[in-house]
């Protein structure tokens, strides 16, 4: 408590200049405000003068004794701030005892508010989900619509991307309409002019409405982020129950999970649309090449064997080929004939091997028989015997029937000559003229040649296209995304908010006590500024 002998006890005594008038020493705030009267003093007394021998005069007497009236000072409002730097120990002390029972009102109703916080507040019950993205898909196939890029920031951005997704609107529009959480009364909280609001609007807006309530109320109660130097995502999700948490949480993943494979199938149906408009085109010009071609070859006479090769060409060759032949066996039968001719132009009918036939052997034969008999005759009979000039007479007969025999062979022999030699001419002919349809065949062939190109160039192109549409059709129903949970939400053990009741209590008594003492202090330097002191004589 404020004793006011302790202030003036505390003053130190005023030194007297050498003309005899009194200086007051006072507190900092006398030094920052130089305008001011002297500090410590309640009123303004004018100062006595005295005379030079130390005596006071007459007129200085009459001067104290009377009583003169001072003009109010500027720190009247507050008489006690000259002395804030006089405040120690005792004033604080004195201060928290006359302010005690503000103090124990304080921390009481910090306290009864703590414990109505804890008994009213909402509870909300968190989970966490931890997820990996790996910003690398599934290779199913060698050639996927989509692709990797190997450096670090962008697979960063990827994961950050799939990150945006798991919190994104149409994930939780999923959730919110798998788990029906419009008709939830957590999520959509019932208004005041809700009833009047419905007179005046439909059901499919009212509708809209708790849609849009529960997608404000769930975005808020989602969190994610991803973890330093990884790829793990960390989901956060609150709710008022804990099992209704883990639900949301379970039914987030699943949403997200959906949500990127429908992405990725979105994507791949765009790409395998766009094909399938171009594969028309391509059809189109596939089959207006194939026919220009066999218009070209229809209008040219170019026929192609199984090879590839023109008939023309085979046909020229193997034209070439039986000219050779056949000019070989006019040769043949050139040289025969004239073997024959030379043979009987030397008499040698009976003995030339050029001459074969079956009468020209059994001539030859019986020629030979009858000659063995004349020679064995001419031994015994002698040259004049009339068996021996019979035998004689009879081979006679047999070289005029072998010489009949060797001009009919010859005569063969020269038709056959004649028959090759008209052969020989005129494949020979033939060949000459299917050379000239080759040449022209050929050059046709170059502009075939180009027609052909273009067409299979086409039908690559198109063959291609056809084939990659297909795959991407086919990819639509795989899933690629390599997202895993590798901790999934379990139900919590506590609240996460509000804290439990006793740290509630224990913050309401702390927070009380620093209220109660603030004020009693605030209350003690009130009344240590408004208090007057007395002034000594």
């Amino acid at each position: 408590m404020y004793r006011p002998d302790e202030a003036e006890k505390r003053r130190p005594s005023r030194p007297v200049h050498d003309q005899g008038v009194p200086v007051a020493r006072g507190s900092l705030l006398d030094l920052l405000s130089p305008d001011l009267p002297e500090a410590g003093l309640g009123d303004e007394k004018p100062a006595v003068a005295r005379p030079r021998d130390g005596g006071p005069s007459e007129a200085s007497r009459r001067q104290v004794s009377a009583v003169v009236p001072t003009p109010p000072r500027r720190d009247s409002y507050f008489p006690g701030l000259n002395e804030l730097g006089n405040i120690g120990i005792d004033d604080i002390v004195g201060w928290l005892r006359e302010g005690l029972r503000w103090i124990v009102i304080a921390v009481m109703l910090c306290v009864a508010a703590a414990l109505a916080y804890a008994m009213t507040a909402t509870p909300r019950y968190s989970v966490y989900t931890d997820i990996v993205v790996d910003p690398s898909n599934l290779n199913v196939v060698s050639d996927d619509v989509f692709t990797s890029n190997p450096q670090r920031d962008a697979q960063l951005l990827e994961v950050e991307s799939k990150l945006r997704i798991l919190t994104s609107r149409n994930v939780l529009s999923r959730v919110i309409d798998q788990l029906r959480l419009s008709e939830d009364p957590e999520f959509v909280k019932p208004s005041v002019f809700g009833s009047l609001k419905s007179l005046f609007s439909t059901k499919a807006e009212q509708q809209a409405g708790k849609e849009l309530a529960a997608m404000r109320a769930l975005s808020e109660r989602v969190e994610a982020r991803r973890e330093e130097r990884s790829f793990v995502v960390v989901m956060k999700v609150w709710s008022e129950e804990a099992a209704k948490a883990v639900t949301l949480s379970n039914a987030i993943v699943a949403a997200f999970e959906r949500e990127l494979f429908q992405s990725a199938a979105e994507s791949a149906g765009r790409v395998a649309q766009n094909l399938n408009a171009r594969l028309d085109e391509l059809r189109h010009n596939v089959t207006a090449a194939e026919r220009a071609v066999e218009d070209f070859r229809r209008k040219n006479g170019l026929q192609s064997t199984n090879d590839g090769q023109l008939v023309s060409n085979q046909l020229s060759n193997e034209l070439n080929t039986q000219v050779l032949d056949a000019q070989q066996r006019f040769i043949q039968a050139e040289t025969r004939y004239r073997q024959m001719s030379d043979a009987i132009a030397q008499g040698r009918t009976a003995s030339a091997s050029e001459f074969e036939s079956v009468n020209m052997t059994n001539l030859r034969e019986q020629y030979n028989l009858l000659q063995q008999q004349i020679a064995s005759m001419q031994r015994t009979y002698g040259e004049r015997h009339p068996r021996l000039v019979n035998a004689r007479s009879e081979r006679t007969t047999l070289e005029g029937a072998m010489a009949d025999e060797a001009r009919r062979i010859l005569d063969r022999a020269k038709a056959d000559m004649d028959r090759e030699q008209q052969a020989f001419a005129a494949l020979r002919a033939k060949a000459s003229d299917e050379k000239s349809n080759v040449f022209s065949d050929n050059e046709a062939q170059v502009q075939l040649r180009d027609l052909e190109r273009d067409a299979r160039a086409k039908a690559a192109i198109y063959e291609t296209h056809l084939a990659r549409a297909q795959q991407i059709t086919e990819r639509q129903q795989i899933d690629t995304t390599n997202v895993r949970v590798i901790s999934r939400a379990l139900p919590p053990n506590a609240r996460s908010w509000p804290p439990r009741t006793l740290i509630l209590l224990a913050g309401g008594v702390i927070f009380g006590l620093a209220l109660g003492i603030g004020l009693a202090l605030t209350l003690g330097l009130w009344r240590f500024l408004r208090a007057r002191r007395p002034v000594a004589a």
